[in-house]
């Protein structure tokens, strides 16, 4: 067992003598890298890693109008909901715009939760004594799971046998040892076979310590905020603060309690606060809406659907280019630096860059370059112009600030999403899967 270090802690991390490089956001310390990233990034191809970034509040709704209060926030269909599933819900604003966006699990016929994110709007809705619901609020400690043996470790460290989980299934579990109650989720944004362990945040540093160490075995890498926007961006899962940022920071009260302000970077106007901004159709989520039912934004997105104007890509930037900018860093006239494997660090929704046409049109926006370890490619989001959209066709994505220096990257269209090669959760056949319970 690895010495713990006793220096400065994060909340729900069993930190080693290894890895005190720490990271303040969001109003908590975090992990910013433990084991190496380059490492870490190959971990959901080849073993699995464990992450704990999104730990914090968890909140529950609960009451007669739970479920119709909900339902009035989002564009989903919360009426055909299984207890003991989970489900992506997107609110919106007037405009169409993503207001915020966040995980949700049904625990019974009028109570329902909602973790790793601000539940905005739902709390003003809460408070407006519109609904009689009622609001409880905990932290919790989550534990990210991804890769071909992440599945072996949870059994191990719950004793429980869980390949019957299903894609988007929850279920309570103990731990040897602990007198209270876990959870096990089949959830992730790695495109691959993943999973959340959840619990109260006091267990957390010794729940941390119990994967890792089973872990060790099955190759387990320990995943910081370094590289968190990795495998969302590789899987082809928008987040907010990692490739776009919500528009609720249009929002003046909303701004006013945010635990993070957003940061306007990129060669795209600061000004341009709708650069920073999607929709449903630009994030690829607009197949979650459901039209039988009123939700705010839902005449604007009804709109663009009839007349959509962009849509969400991935770009695969230029090698050459890449390495020209890391060459000028030895010049007296360097390119913006871009850090690896998030070019632009965390926090980094509010990067931009301009992508042009390679006789100089703009027709979209890019969202921040990410590397994988993996696929030794860089790729990013971006929205483009539908009419210009042509898988292999090249364009230019202007990399630095605006108003300094310009670095014209080539960049190809890509698939949506990036990520091929492995099975996605969804389908993965866990058969395969060695069980880690006795």
């Amino acid at each position: 067992m690895e010495k713990l270090y006793e220096g400065p802690q994060t909340k729900c991390e069993a930190l080693y003598m290894d890895n005190p490089r720490l990271y303040f956001s969001t109003g908590k310390m975090n992990i910013w890298e433990a084991d190496p990233w380059y490492e870490t990034d190959r971990s959901w191809f080849e073993s699995s890693y464990i992450h704990a970034g999104i730990s914090g509040p968890e909140t529950t709704f609960s009451g007669p109008d739970a479920q119709k209060m909900i339902s009035d926030s989002c564009i989903n269909n919360v009426w055909k909901w299984k207890i003991g599933k989970c489900k992506h819900l997107v609110q919106l604003d007037d405009n169409g715009l993503v207001l915020n966006h966040a995980l949700f699990m049904r625990d019974g016929e009028d109570v329902f939760r909602t973790t790793a994110g601000c539940p905005y709007p739902l709390m003003p809705m809460a408070m407006s004594g519109k609904y009689n619901v009622e609001v409880k609020e905990r932290d919790i400690f989550i534990f990210q799971f991804s890769g071909p043996t992440s599945l072996t470790i949870i059994e191990k460290v719950t004793q429980t046998d869980l390949h019957d989980v299903k894609f988007l299934d929850f279920r309570s579990v103990t731990i040897p040892g602990l007198d209270a109650d876990f959870e096990v989720c089949r959830i992730g944004m790695s495109g691959t076979l993943a999973y959340e362990l959840r619990g109260d945040i006091k267990y957390g540093p010794t729940v941390y310590d119990m994967a890792y160490q089973a872990g060790q075995e099955w190759g387990i890498k320990r995943l910081g905020w370094r590289d968190y926007s990795v495998n969302h961006t590789f899987g082809g899962f928008a987040q907010m603060t990692v490739n776009f940022e919500m528009s609720c920071y249009d929002d003046p009260e909303f701004v006013k309690m945010a635990p993070i302000q957003m940061h306007c970077t990129g060669s795209v106007d600061p000004a341009d606060r709708r650069a920073r901004f999607r929709t449903a159709v630009e994030t690829d989520w607009a197949w979650m809406a459901d039209f039988d039912h009123e939700f705010r934004g839902k005449e604007a997105l009804q709109e663009e659907l009839a007349h959509p104007k962009r849509k969400l890509v991935s770009l695969l930037w230029n090698t050459e280019d890449m390495i020209a900018v890391y060459a000028s860093q030895f010049t007296d006239e360097p390119y913006k630096y871009m850090d690896m494997p998030c070019a632009e660090q965390q926090q980094c929704g509010g990067h931009q860059d301009y992508v042009l046409t390679k006789d100089g049109k703009r027709i979209g926006y890019s969202a921040v370059a990410t590397y994988s370890s993996w696929f030794h490619q860089t790729i990013s989001h971006a929205i483009l112009d539908v009419d210009e959209i042509e898988e292999g066709k090249e364009v230019l994505v202007e990399w630095g600030d605006f108003g300094g220096k310009i670095k014209k990257m080539r960049a190809v269209i890509a698939p949506f999403p990036y990520i091929h090669g492995v099975e996605l959760n969804q389908k993965y056949d866990v058969s395969k899967v060695p069980y880690g319970c006795k």
